[in-house]
């Protein structure tokens, strides 16, 4: 999903460039950005999920 979402966001913020082909090593380096902003977001929400889902859990087992 993320890759999805950061091929949008790509597109959206970066693609007169990239069609322009004007991608210099800043460019490149932000679109890496734009990808890694919805993996982290997607990783982040997933572990604060599983750690609620473990802690309710134990408040079941005890």
């Amino acid at each position: 999903m993320a890759v999805l979402v950061g091929i949008v966001l790509a597109a959206i913020n970066h693609g007169d460039r990239i069609l322009g082909g004007e991608i210099d090593i800043a460019s490149a380096f932000k679109i890496l950005l734009t990808f890694c902003v919805p993996y982290a977001v997607s990783t982040y929400s997933s572990v604060l999920a599983v750690r609620d889902l473990a802690a309710h859990s134990r408040q079941a087992l005890s």
